[in-house]
């Protein structure tokens, strides 16, 4: 049993249960562990839980810098990135959600550690945006509050998405995107 194997399975677990009503003894049944065992690769829960979040954005990291340097007119550019976006949270479900929905549970030590990576990871947003505010395709805003607001949006997506619902990813990624740089005013 490897680190990777585990951290799934702990994934999984944390996304059903949640954080505080996950056990050590839980993930190591898991994966067919002695609770002891488990100690030989992780430190505790509060381990699991920074690589987890560590693995998660770092992976939605590398699928919106796969658009970042495409030369793209900036709405295509945002467009690829959500696509992007949605694609790594529909793939990674477990992961991503442990990420979205368990951040607070981390203690001030390892969220110290986090942050930094999360800011990276926001900050592709925010260059995304003032790309196209610089460029005079988006209006004069502000770049990290509309950033925020669009990760809110997509990211909450991971709580009611359903593989088997009527609407595929990318619907969805198309329909946010679409919601996000025409609004909801009909223009004459």
């Amino acid at each position: 049993m490897d680190k990777e194997q585990i951290l799934q399975a702990a994934a999984q677990i944390i996304r059903q249960n949640g954080f505080h009503a996950t056990s050590m003894q839980d993930i190591a049944e898991a994966v067919n562990l002695q609770k002891a065992s488990l100690y030989h690769h992780f430190s505790g829960k509060q381990e699991i839980l920074l690589m987890l979040l560590d693995q998660a954005v770092d992976y939605l990291t590398a699928h919106v810098e796969t658009v970042i340097g495409q030369e793209l007119p900036a709405e295509e550019k945002l467009r690829q990135a959500v696509r992007a976006h949605m694609d790594a949270l529909s793939e990674r479900r477990d992961l991503i959600s442990v990420l979205l929905l368990e951040y607070r549970s981390l203690d001030a030590r390892s969220r110290e550690r986090h942050i930094p990576r999360r800011d990276r990871f926001e900050k592709q947003w925010r260059t995304i945006i003032q790309e196209g505010v610089d460029s005079g395709v988006f209006c004069d805003i502000d770049a990290a509050l509309t950033a925020r607001t669009l990760l809110s949006v997509l990211n909450w997506t991971v709580t009611w998405y359903k593989p088997s619902g009527p609407l595929t990813i990318e619907q969805i990624a198309d329909h946010a995107v679409g919601l996000f740089l025409n609004g909801l005013l009909c223009r004459n």
